[in-house]
């Protein structure tokens, strides 16, 4: 199955992206959602949490209370690195089993942590979506009704535009002035010449 990584900084526009895509058609595996499906159910993971973090990192349910570990992980990139060796290993077999169900020409995955040496190496293409932090960042404080300090932290815990798109092998612009769908049409119908030439 011929896979593409879709990936960009909180805020660029990467989930747009991905609802595009799935209305052409590309069935989209989004793993930052499978990552809190993780997170809440699988039990596997929930013991390797409270064995790094403790049991206070467990709300009233006995699931790893989201808010409380990201205070944690984005204020500590060791912290988040280890929420991350916990998570990442179950998302990504749970994608490759998923994989295995579709029938389209290719498949995307939509996640904020792609870049990497777990991450890039997956996929047969990576496309990251690019915006400048500003409008990132006021894009965020409006959609969560964060505070400017908390989104900092939690673009600082990223990798930078510039880490994301040097492994890159296409960037969309949604920088509110280029048009996104034009450039997600185009980069629709080059993925689907690759995928056939794949196959």
């Amino acid at each position: 199955m011929y896979s593409v990584g879709v990936t960009g900084g909180i805020g660029s526009g990467k989930s747009l992206v991905c609802r595009m895509l799935s209305v052409l058609g590309v069935p989209v595996f989004e793993a930052d959602e499978e990552g809190r499906n993780v997170l809440a159910f699988d039990p596997t993971v929930r013991a390797g949490v409270v064995r790094e973090f403790g049991e206070k990192v467990l709300g009233p349910d006995g699931r790893p209370d989201r808010s409380q570990l990201a205070e944690r992980v984005f204020r500590d990139k060791e912290a988040l690195l280890r929420l991350n060796a916990l998570v990442h290993p179950a998302v990504r077999m749970r994608f490759t089993a998923w994989c295995k169900k579709q029938e389209a020409p290719y498949v995307a995955m939509g996640s904020a942590l792609l870049i990497g040496p777990d991450g890039a190496p997956r996929f047969d293409r990576l496309v990251v979506v690019s915006a400048p932090r500003q409008l990132r960042l006021r894009r965020v404080m409006e959609r969560d009704g964060a505070s400017a300090e908390e989104v900092q932290r939690r673009m600082d815990a990223q990798a930078s535009d510039e880490e994301l798109t040097q492994g890159a092998d296409a960037i969309l612009i949604n920088d509110g002035r280029r048009m996104l769908l034009p450039q997600v049409l185009d980069l629709h119908e080059d993925l689907l010449r690759r995928a056939r030439n794949h196959g």
